[in-house]
């Protein structure tokens, strides 16, 4: 039980992240951004995650899909496992993080990073994920690589370390490693 929880939180979180009761905000059509830190993040995207948890007991993981809307500092995602079994909602209205699935019922904190830690003992670098999304280095990366035509390939904030891929301007997979081998893998459909 405790690793379903752990689950859905980093899932949602991380991207993390996040489909069924339809919590939108408004559609947002997403443009290619500079790397430029100060330009607003809006995003509509969908798509699946992929989390794999390492323990003195040996790995765990599972899949979710999500829809993660994003204005500003406001989000809202939605999660739900194969079958839409196990939805899970976290919203973020740039004051107060909540947390609401059937397992939990509701969990709230000042800041995603405060809820995710407080669900699952977890800390992982959850306010960098919508500027990793939209495929620029987020303000507290200590380090970041970019390829030929100026697309950021890799970006590295605390213990965690994320990859991108791309089929065009923006980013359509993300993954995402902690040096104790937690993984999390992002496949990205933006919203037009």
């Amino acid at each position: 039980m405790k690793f379903t929880l752990r689950h859905s939180c980093l899932s949602l979180c991380v991207g993390a992240l996040f489909l069924t009761g339809c919590q939108t905000l408004p559609h947002a059509t997403p443009t290619p951004v500079s790397h430029t830190v100060n330009a607003p993040i809006e995003f509509n995207i969908s798509g699946k995650i992929g989390i794999t948890s390492v323990s003195t007991d040996g790995s765990q993981s599972g899949t979710a899909f999500y829809t993660w809307a994003q204005e500003g500092d406001r989000f809202a995602i939605d999660l739900t496992g194969a079958l839409g079994i196990g939805a899970t909602a976290i919203s973020f209205d740039g004051q107060t993080a909540m947390l609401s699935s059937e397992r939990t019922g509701t969990i709230s904190a000042t800041t995603p990073e405060a809820l995710l830690l407080q669900a699952t003992g977890w800390q992982a670098p959850i306010s960098q994920l919508p500027h990793w999304i939209v495929g620029r280095s987020a303000p507290s990366d200590t380090q970041q690589g970019y390829d030929q035509q100026g697309k950021l390939i890799h970006a590295v904030n605390g213990d965690w370390t994320a990859s991108f891929e791309y089929k065009s301007t923006l980013p359509n997979r993300l993954r995402i490693t902690h040096t104790d081998g937690h993984r999390v893998v992002m496949t990205i459909v933006h919203g037009k």
